[in-house]
């Protein structure tokens, strides 16, 4: 392993310079904090994402709660909308301070994102948000649709019949394309998720219910995402959802963050210079942490502090990040093997984006 070059040097001038490599390279547990962070206001403005974009995410989800409503009976108590409880976790505050014998300030509060109607996770956010925007953008323009209609007829069968005109491709290593896949359907797409070895079963078998295509790769999600591409551009019809650089994608994640604010507004939590919101988020390519904590960043600024939490077999953005390669390399350049039980996190390599 040694005398493999990784971006032209060795796996042990890299562990030279960072030390913390050789721990990560032995999957051990490791904390880390970006000596490269910065305030908010000296970065904002290098960013291509503004306030604007997030807030027409935004709109656009209110634009379609009528048609989920319609479509999906168990987001009928939100009216339409797909969000999650967050709810205090005092017995989980209590056993963490046991073991590490330190108090925690403040309280412990759990976004409850795994339990998201229609695909039962965070991908329910930035997933179903990118194939609404695309069947409004297709609708738009076809002159079957205003912005001034009332969503739910999209319900109707003359919209079925005018998106089963198109595909919607994905390559995931099973959440995202849950979510893809049961909107899409819905919608009348024809839908094609190219799944990584890691997906489990059942995803698969309940994307098949639903009338969606599965193709299964013996490798990992990299690959399933190389193979949906390439697939996607064989058909002008077909749209690639591109889970490494997808801006609507991260758009929709970051919308999480306005509905978050009203959640803790109506707890009577202050976050504030003197109360930092603490949040910790689980990372895959890092689409949806990035979305979320963008989204965060932009209400609270430097008052909210993010910290991405990854498997150890799987630390793509840690990597990236720590050595300043962001997606030039990945776990396997490092000996790791990206094998997990976390599949949803299975990523060798991180999302330039």
């Amino acid at each position: 392993m040694e005398s493999k070059l990784i971006q032209g040097r060795t796996l042990q001038n890299w562990q030279s310079q960072y030390p913390l490599l050789n721990r990560i390279c032995a999957t051990e547990e490791v904390f880390w904090i970006n000596p490269r962070y910065k305030k908010f206001a000296d970065v904002i403005n290098n960013i291509s994402f503004s306030e604007k974009e997030v807030n027409d995410a935004e709109e656009r989800l209110n634009r379609f709660a009528s048609y989920i409503a319609k479509v999906f009976p168990e987001t009928q108590g939100l009216k339409g909308l797909i969000e999650s409880t967050l709810i205090k976790i005092p017995s989980m505050q209590r056993k963490i301070e046991e073991m590490f014998k330190q108090e925690i300030k403040g309280e412990l509060l759990l976004k409850c994102d795994s339990h998201l109607a229609i695909s039962g996770s965070i991908k329910a956010r930035g997933g179903i948000y990118e194939v609404l925007k695309h069947a409004e953008d297709l609708a738009l323009a076809n002159k079957m649709l205003t912005l001034d209609d009332n969503y739910a007829i999209i319900a109707g069968k003359q919209f079925k019949e005018f998106f089963s005109q198109y595909s919607i491709v994905v390559g995931s290593t099973g959440n995202l394309g849950l979510s893809i896949g049961i909107m899409g359907s819905q919608l009348g797409f024809k839908v094609e998720v190219h799944m990584s070895a890691e997906a489990k079963q059942w995803k698969k078998d309940l994307l098949r219910s639903k009338g969606v295509t599965v193709v299964e790769h013996n490798s990992d999600y990299s690959k399933a995402v190389e193979e949906g591409r390439k697939r996607a551009e064989t058909d002008q019809n077909s749209y690639f959802v591109d889970d490494e650089n997808s801006t609507n994608l991260f758009l929709g994640y970051a919308v999480a963050a306005n509905r978050l604010k009203k959640q803790l507004s109506e707890m009577k939590i202050v976050v504030d210079q003197e109360h930092p919101l603490f949040v910790y988020l689980p990372c895959g390519v890092g689409g949806g942490p990035g979305g979320v904590g963008f989204g965060l960043k932009l209400i609270y600024k430097d008052n909210v502090r993010l910290f991405f939490a990854e498997p150890t077999h799987s630390p793509s953005m840690l990597l990236g990040l720590m050595t300043g390669m962001q997606d030039k390399i990945s776990v396997q350049d490092f000996g790791i093997d990206n094998l997990t039980e976390a599949d949803g996190l299975a990523v060798g390599r991180p999302s330039g984006l």
